[in-house]
């Protein structure tokens, strides 16, 4: 039971430490071995600190990967919009000048008709006007 909890807790460490005393051989074995592991904690502390850097840099990067190919995709997706916006202002602006030519072609018969009526003789070019009303001429009428 108590060989599990030092397993849990040591690990390695207590092994390693124990022969480090073995082989050094200090006079003072217990405080050697007490700051061989407050030295060995300090150590694996820095390298899980290490480690951790190392997995939120690579999150990081990862991230940056796919924000820059989501980027990348909208620049393409909206360069792709541009292209069809151009496209149906091109078609739209065909279309109006293929209307502004069919109604001009449209309209010649029209006029080579009037240019007829105008030179047929016994027609007059001058457009018929309403009779105007002279006021002087109007009697007056007062109501009392």
């Amino acid at each position: 039971m108590e060989s599990e909890y030092l397993k849990k807790c040591f690990g390695n460490c207590l092994a390693q430490a124990l022969a480090e005393v073995a082989k050094v051989q200090p006079s003072d074995p217990i405080e050697y071995l007490a700051h061989w592991l407050y030295h060995y904690r300090k150590t694996e502390k820095a390298k899980e600190k290490v480690r951790q850097e190392k997995v939120q840099l690579q999150e990081e990067y990862d991230n940056s990967l796919k924000e820059a190919k989501m980027t990348e995709m909208l620049k393409r997706e909206e360069c792709e919009i541009q292209q069809e916006c151009k496209k149906c202002q091109q078609i739209s602006a065909a279309s109006s000048t293929k209307k502004i030519i069919f109604m001009q072609e449209n309209t010649k018969p029209l006029e080579e008709e009037a240019l007829k009526q105008e030179s047929l003789p016994g027609t007059s070019t001058m457009m018929p006007r309403m009779p105007q009303q002279n006021p002087s001429s109007e009697p007056s009428v007062q109501i009392d």
